[in-house]
């Protein structure tokens, strides 16, 4: 049996789903790319109990404050770009025979539409599964006032600059006031599927399908990834790196910077092939050729102790005409 298993954000769809919801009200973009970097260095301290993308987490009292429903976040879905040539490859994939998977952070309301879109069954899913309708009844009038403050001090912490700053006035805000609110338990309902609960699901998925991490190729392109790339390059299966961040690019076996995700469709070609051998003699072949216009930038990560600063930079650069505001978020 051939099994892949894809991020959503990026390889499959270039919005982030949380960042577009929070836009959905004003400021929200804004308040968003504050809590976004503060997650990012909350991973880097590597804080006990916080996993990537726990932003998701801890967006949702000001989803409540603002009325934002769980049919709002269906509709966004149903607005979705997907990201160009994921529908061909994809369809390639299952004409092929592969077992299709996506391990998302996405809410369930967003990842299940898009995977839908793509023929992706929902069994083969793992996402954020998440309430919002059942938590506004939490809303007190004591506790929005509290959080309508809390937006005032993040908006000044935008443009994010100062990572000290942002990490002293959020740990206020999120550790220190809203636990003791009601709607303080609402984030504590919250589980989003990011660092190690990615990793965990894809175990959970070999399991059930009996298909050891070495025969596996997973895609992803952030720090929620990070542990489900290099689970799968330690194992020997195949972590591919798509217009990546600098947070995921050091744990994948290979890369890919490209406007187009059915670049890979002659990687998987190789794997099938000859396994990792193949894919190794292919992508180097590709690296030393270059790439092409914003398309077929490939590199061979495996056993590089430091990922060189071109390759960083040709993955930024691609990563923000595919991802476009998305592309700036950890």
């Amino acid at each position: 049996m051939n099994s892949i298993c894809f991020d959503l954000e990026g390889p499959l769809s270039p919005q982030d789903n949380a960042y577009e919801i929070m836009k959905l009200f004003p400021n929200g973009g804004e308040i968003f790319e504050v809590i976004s970097r503060y997650d990012d260095l909350l991973t880097l301290e590597k804080r006990d109990g916080y996993e990537p993308g726990d932003t998701l987490a801890l967006i949702v009292p000001f989803l409540i404050l603002h009325n934002i429903t769980e049919n709002d976040i269906a509709s966004l879905a149903s607005k979705a770009n997907l990201t160009n040539g994921a529908a061909d490859f994809v369809f390639w994939l299952q004409t092929d025979g592969w077992k299709i998977f996506c391990i998302s952070t996405s809410y369930k309301q967003y990842a299940l539409h898009i995977t839908h879109k793509l023929g992706i069954y929902a069994h083969n899913v793992a996402c954020t599964l998440f309430s919002l309708d059942k938590f506004r009844a939490a809303l007190s009038e004591k506790d929005a006032n509290l959080l309508r403050q809390g937006e005032k001090d993040i908006l000044k912490l935008y443009p994010v600059s100062d990572d000290k700053e942002i990490k002293q006035r959020l740990d206020n805000f999120f550790r220190e006031k809203l636990p003791f609110t009601d709607i303080g338990a609402a984030i504590n309902n919250v589980k989003p599927v990011g660092g190690q609960r990615k990793a965990s699901a894809l175990t959970k998925f070999a399991d059930t399908y009996d298909q050891p991490l070495s025969k596996w190729i997973v895609i992803g392109d952030s720090i929620t990834d990070y542990r489900m790339l290099q689970m799968v390059e330690a194992a020997g299966g195949l972590a591919i790196a798509f217009n990546a961040n600098e947070y995921a690019l050091p744990y994948a076996t290979m890369s890919l910077a490209s406007t187009s995700l059915d670049d890979l469709i002659e990687v998987v070609v190789a794997w099938q092939k000859n396994s990792r051998e193949g894919v190794q003699e292919l992508v180097k072949e590709k690296e030393g050729n270059g790439g092409t216009g914003d398309k077929g930038f490939f590199n061979w990560l495996s056993g590089s102790s430091n990922i060189d600063d071109k390759v960083i930079a040709v993955h930024k650069k691609i990563r923000s005409l595919v991802r476009e505001e998305a592309g700036r978020l950890g």
